[in-house]
C-alpha cells in the first residue's frame, strides 16, 4: 500500500455551530447539515436537555453514511464561546386570546435571554436568527447581543425567494438554478417580488415573457400570490413547515463558512443603504462570507418596487415602536 502524508489530503474548513432550539426547524437544519457535511461540529442547545441529547444520539448514529467526519452533542451555552456561528430557531407559539403584540414580546423576551447567554460565554462568531417574526427578532439579536451589524442576521426572504425560482421554474420548464429572482421586503405579508431584477440565464424576465409561450405577463401576479400563501398552504396539510428552512439555512451557513462572498436576500440591518425607514432588519439581498455580512446590494428598483419596499420597512417599524424593546 503507497503511504501518503497528511499535507496531501485536502482539508475542509473546521467549523463549529451552535444551534439554540431542538424543534422541527432546528432538527431540520441539523439534519440537512449532517446530509451536506457542511461543518465539523455541531452543538444541540435546548431548554428540554433530554430532547437535545436525544437528537443528538440520533443523528450521531447516521454518520456511518454522511460526507464527513463531525462532532456532534448536547451541549451548554459555555459551548458558545469558540463557534463561528449560533443559529437561534427558539420560540413560542401564540395562545389562545393572545395579540399579537403580546406574542412578539414573548419571543423577543425568550431571543434577549438566549442572545444573553450566548454572548456571557465570550461569543464573538455570527447569530443566524430563524425564528419568527425573523425581521423583528433579529432586530432584537442584534441590540441584545451588542455585535455589529454585519454580525447579526435573519433568515428574511432567502425560503421566500427558494419556492419563488421553483414556482418560476415549473412554469417556464428551465432549471432552478437558471433562475435569479428575489423576494425582499418583511417575511410576511407585506414581501414582494423584485421582477424588475428578475432574470432567466441572462435574460430579463420581460425578454422570456415575448419569447416563450409557458408563460405571460398574467402570470406573475399567480406565481407571487403562490409563493405569498406557501407557508400557508403547507401548514394547513401538516401544521409546519420546517424542511424548506432547514436546507435553506445550510444554504446561509455554507455561503458564510466557506467564504463564498454569495448574494441571499436575508433580513439584515438597514442603515440607510435603501431609502426607507432605517433602524430595523428587512430582507434585502446581502453578499455574505466569513465576515457576516460584506455588503448589502443595492438594487435598481422600479417606482413601484421602491413604495412597496417603503410600505414594507413602515409596518416593520411601526411593529417594532410597539413592542416593549
Amino acid at each position: 500500500m503507497e503511504l501518503y502524508e497528511e499535507k496531501d489530503v485536502k482539508k475542509m474548513p473546521k467549523s463549529k455551530i451552535v444551534i439554540v432550539g431542538t424543534g422541527m426547524v432546528g432538527m431540520s437544519y441539523a439534519y440537512a447539515l449532517v446530509n451536506q457535511g457542511t461543518i465539523e461540529e455541531l452543538v444541540l442547545i435546548d431548554i428540554d436537555e433530554q430532547r437535545a441529547q436525544g437528537e443528538a444520539m440520533d443523528l450521531n448514529h447516521g454518520l456511518a453514511f454522511a460526507p464527513r467526519k463531525m462532532k456532534i452533542y448536547a451541549g451548554t451555552y459555555k459551548d458558545c464561546k469558540e463557534a463561528d456561528m449560533v443559529v437561534i430557531t427558539a420560540g413560542v407559539n401564540q395562545k389562545d386570546g393572545e395579540t399579537r403584540i403580546d406574542l412578539l414580546n414573548r419571543n423577543a423576551k425568550i431571543m434577549t435571554s438566549v442572545v444573553h447567554q450566548v454572548m456571557e460565554s465570550g461569543f464573538d462568531g455570527i447569530i443566524l436568527v430563524a425564528s419568527n417574526p425573523v425581521d423583528i427578532l433579529a432586530y432584537v439579536a442584534k441590540k441584545a447581543s451588542g455585535l455589529p451589524s454585519h454580525k447579526v442576521i435573519g433568515s428574511g426572504t432567502s425560503l421566500d425567494t427558494a419556492r419563488l425560482r421553483f414556482e418560476i421554474s415549473k412554469k417556464i420548464n428551465i432549471s432552478v438554478s437558471n433562475i435569479h429572482a428575489y423576494i425582499l421586503g418583511e417575511h410576511g405579508d407585506s414581501e414582494f417580488v423584485c421582477w424588475s431584477n428578475a432574470y432567466i440565464g441572462v435574460k430579463p424576465m420581460v425578454d422570456v415573457i415575448e419569447s416563450m409561450k409557458e408563460i405571460e405577463f398574467a402570470d406573475l401576479n399567480e406565481i407571487y400570490l403562490t409563493v405569498k400563501e406557501a407557508a400557508y398552504e403547507i401548514i394547513k396539510r401538516k401544521k409546519a413547515t420546517y424542511y424548506g428552512i432547514g436546507m435553506t439555512l445550510v444554504h446561509i451557513t455554507s455561503a458564510i463558512i466557506n467564504n463564498e462572498n454569495r448574494i441571499i436576500p436575508i433580513s439584515v440591518y438597514n442603515d440607510g443603504i435603501y431609502d426607507i425607514e432605517s433602524d430595523l432588519y428587512i430582507g434585502l439581498p446581502a453578499v455574505l462570507n466569513h465576515q457576516g455580512v460584506h455588503h448589502i446590494v443595492k438594487l435598481k428598483l422600479n417606482d413601484e418596487e421602491k413604495e412597496q419596499l417603503k410600505q414594507s420597512a413602515i409596518i416593520l417599524k411601526n411593529i417594532l415602536d410597539q413592542m416593549n424593546i
